[in-house]
């Protein structure tokens, strides 16, 4: 009969003078040199070997959440999900701020009460803290989709914040308008457009940010934010005003067939900046402008529409929401605000 498998052992070959590694298959006995005299280096050597057995015999077995650390979770989002995202820059951020708590840390580490001691430790606004942590929940389900992990932990958010209504008036986007017109000469080179494209078409920034001319087709007054791909912010299809076609028109003049739209001596520009720093920053002090984020311009843009009497399904579509109660934020500013409320009481 053949011997039964007891596994890998170490065994010490007088005539060789060193430890061997020693297993049987199908009844016969295997060796192999653990290349060592040291008993110590040589267990180090079986341990190695057994992990590399048990790897090929199992290749794709998902690790359980104590036997992968949060780091690898995110290295694989980070490597193989956030190349082919929307916006990878994004992703990138918040795996930044999410490394130096949680990297070292097993997956099971991961509890309502780690979530809220991140929160605490990371003192960002809670809407900065909820982005990173929806990174971190989108980074474990993807680990178990590719069968890296057999379960993802339930992953506490803070409390999405109320939609604010920080609009600006007509005159306030003048006098930013004027204000990036008067900044640095390469400023004012791409930050007018930038403005301009946020506040007629309501896109988002990085949408603006990463606008390439082929995607502007002016002869058919269009352009395509999506760049033909389908993504999960659903960056869609703009009629271009008459308006919006004149500043178009003379920026295509400054810039190459396939470059950006919005660019810095043909080079992408990262982020525009905030209200207090950045070019969009400068711009806001220059026009005594506060509380206002690039963001702001988009809701600027719903919120003109709906005071010019632009039904709400239309702003819904115009701006690209995929729920419906984020166009609810605008309603109130339309003409008609619960009219047919007003109207029917007067009946009664």
């Amino acid at each position: 009969m053949p011997r039964p498998n007891r596994g890998p052992s170490l065994k010490w070959l007088k005539k060789r003078e060193a430890f061997y590694l020693v297993w049987y298959e199908g009844g016969r006995e295997r060796l192999r040199a653990a290349g060592t005299t040291d008993r110590g280096e040589a267990e180090e050597v079986l341990e190695d070997f057994l992990r590399e057995r048990r790897r090929a015999e199992q290749p794709d077995r998902p690790r359980r959440s104590d036997q992968i650390t949060i780091g690898d979770v995110l290295d694989l989002y980070g490597v193989e999900h956030a190349p082919h995202a929307a916006d990878p820059a994004r992703i990138g951020y918040a795996i930044a701020a999410l490394i130096p708590f949680w990297a070292a840390k097993p997956v099971s580490f991961i509890t309502k009460q780690s979530c809220r001691a991140y929160a605490t430790e990371r003192n960002r606004a809670p809407a900065t803290v909820r982005r990173e942590l929806a990174t971190l929940r989108a980074a474990l389900n993807f680990a178990v989709q590719e069968r890296r992990l057999e379960t993802a932990p339930f992953v506490l958010l803070p409390e999405k914040p109320e939609g604010k209504d920080r609009w600006l008036t007509r005159s306030e986007a003048a006098r930013l308008l004027n204000a990036a017109r008067t900044g640095r000469s390469d400023v004012r080179l791409y930050l007018p457009l930038f403005l301009v494209l946020a506040l007629y078409t309501g896109a988002r920034k990085e949408a603006i940010l990463s606008l390439r001319w082929p995607q502007v087709d002016l002869e058919r007054g269009l352009i395509d934010f999506s760049g033909g791909r389908v993504t999960n912010k659903r960056k869609g299809k703009r009629r271009l005003s008459r308006k919006l076609t004149l500043f178009l028109r003379l920026a295509r003049r400054r810039g190459s067939e396939l470059g950006f739209v919005v660019h810095d001596k043909g080079q992408r520009i990262k982020d525009i900046g905030d209200a207090t720093n950045g070019s969009f920053g400068g711009a806001c002090k220059r026009a005594g402008i506060t509380g206002v984020t690039p963001h702001t311009l988009r809701h600027t843009c719903g919120t003109w529409l709906a005071q010019s009497g632009v039904a709400l399904h239309q702003i819904s579509g115009w701006l690209d929401h995929s729920d419906t109660r984020t166009t609810m934020l605008y309603a109130h500013h339309h003409p008609d605000y619960q009219g047919d409320a007003a109207r029917a009481i007067d009946r009664h």
